[in-house]
């Protein structure tokens, strides 16, 4: 490869802070905020004009039960609930009763908003257009980190950083030890569309199997659901990009414009073959929808054994019950897996159910997961938290979704802050006491 010599430069520091989180998604204004609430100073850097993530950007714009399995007991509160609470308010907010797929149905734009709220009202200094470039590191913790923006290359100052990038972009650029899964969960450009009544019964995945061929669509399984306060738009995530990683730059470039065609050929798809009615396309996506790329290794790996088994851990900052969800790599299917020992998995538009293991009389109804998984072994003033987890196929498939990664977000807040209070490394904090604050300010802990 060639290559060209830049020459050193001073690079001006245009913030010292308490904590950094690179990454705005709802996992790093989490971290953020909850940082701040406890007295840090906190900035946060993200690449694009707004926080929210996969959420905003990506135009997700659904988050699961904040109950266990049977939906009896709450094992999630915290933020997400703050939020749900605040945009309940305007009317942003469409609560779905018992629902294995999605707790709430959310207005994003509006969530938008009250992101910046958040991070306004807790006095956390954002850095949006901001894309961070390179750690400085001394000995064994990162000094500075470097971005760069309209006013040029800056650094920014820090005592603890929070990795929240979803990539792992600071592990990755410090040399962490990283793996990626054998088969990665595919992207999908997500899409909002908006139709009339006709369309509303349209088999969206039954015309792609037998019709997608002529648009370029491969056989695929997917998904719909309608957006709060908005009559007749829906948001589709009705495809996937196979085959990519989205950790490599032009993989990630070639993503962006197939999920875009992908969309278009749909519409074009239900043109032809649909009824006839209007569709027109409202929005794209800011960001391809992310599902996986490289994971960091941590002080303990988080397998599917500990998650579908309901494995207590000492140090449990965060609590789940979504099903393992294994959108496949090889493309056409998803597997899920239920705690209670049932699996479905969905191939070629048939859904075969059985089980995973042996029916028990008593089934696990929630899992923990444990602040060692946010942990790197080297650093010691470094966290990560998102989708860079470290675990195996099976329990990344259940974690990675909003409503767990957040909870995680605010455990790598409040630890930073303790980090900070008892001049600790990251990894020697007083789990107990991190149980403790994260009680005070919100969160649902429990052995």
């Amino acid at each position: 490869m060639k290559t060209i010599y830049e020459p050193g430069k001073h690079i001006p520091i245009v913030d010292e802070a308490d904590v950094c989180v690179l990454g705005g998604s709802c996992t790093g204004v989490f971290a953020a905020v909850r940082a701040a609430r406890l007295g840090a100073k906190v900035v946060i850097i993200e690449k694009q004009n707004c926080f929210g993530g996969v959420a905003t950007l990506g135009l997700v714009n659904i988050w699961h039960s904040l109950y266990d399995a049977e939906f009896k007991k709450q094992i999630i509160s915290g933020l997400t609930e703050e939020v749900v609470e605040r945009l309940e308010k305007r009317s942003a907010v469409r609560k779905n009763s018992n629902s294995p797929s999605s707790a709430f149905n959310l207005n994003t734009e509006e969530l938008k908003i009250e992101l910046d709220q958040l991070i306004t009202e807790s006095k956390v200094k954002p850095y949006l257009h901001s894309f961070y470039a390179a750690p400085v590191v001394e000995g064994d913790r990162v000094k500075a980190v470097i971005i760069e923006n309209k006013s040029g290359r800056q650094a920014i100052a820090a005592k603890v950083f929070i990795d929240a990038t979803g990539d792992g972009d600071l592990c990755y650029h410090l040399g962490l030890e990283h793996f990626y899964a054998e088969a990665i969960q595919p992207p999908t450009s997500c899409a909002k569309l908006y139709y009339g009544e006709k369309l509303h019964g349209f088999g969206w995945q039954k015309a792609i199997a037998e019709k997608g061929e002529e648009f370029g669509l491969a056989e695929d399984w997917g998904w719909r659901t309608f957006v709060p306060g908005m009559p007749n738009t829906f948001m589709h995530a009705e495809t996937h990009v196979f085959n990519v990683d989205c950790a490599d730059a032009a993989q990630l470039t070639y993503s962006e414009i197939e999920g875009r065609r992908q969309v278009r050929a749909l519409m074009d798809l239900a043109r032809k073959y649909g009824p006839e009615d209007v569709l027109a396309l409202v929005s794209l996506p800011a960001a391809i929808g992310i599902r996986e790329t490289r994971h960091i290794k941590a002080e303990y790996q988080l397998t599917e054994r500990d998650l579908l088994s309901g494995t207590k851990f000492h140090d449990a900052v965060a609590y789940g019950s979504y099903r393992v969800d294994i959108h496949h790599a090889d493309c056409k299917g998803i597997t899920f897996k239920y705690l209670d020992g049932t699996q479905e998995v969905i191939r070629h538009g048939k859904k075969a159910v059985s089980r995973w293991r042996e029916e028990t009389a008593d089934s696990p109804t929630y899992y923990q997961i444990p602040y060692r998984c946010l942990v790197p072994p080297k650093f010691e003033n470094v966290l990560f938290c998102g989708r860079m987890i470290d675990a195996d196929p099976g329990a990344f498939g259940a974690v990675r979704v909003m409503v767990n990664l957040n909870q995680l977000g605010e455990a790598a807040g409040v630890a930073a802050f303790l980090a900070l209070d008892s001049a600790l490394p990251v990894a020697e904090i007083s789990t107990q006491k991190l149980r403790e604050v994260m009680a005070k300010g919100g969160s649902i802990i429990f052995d």
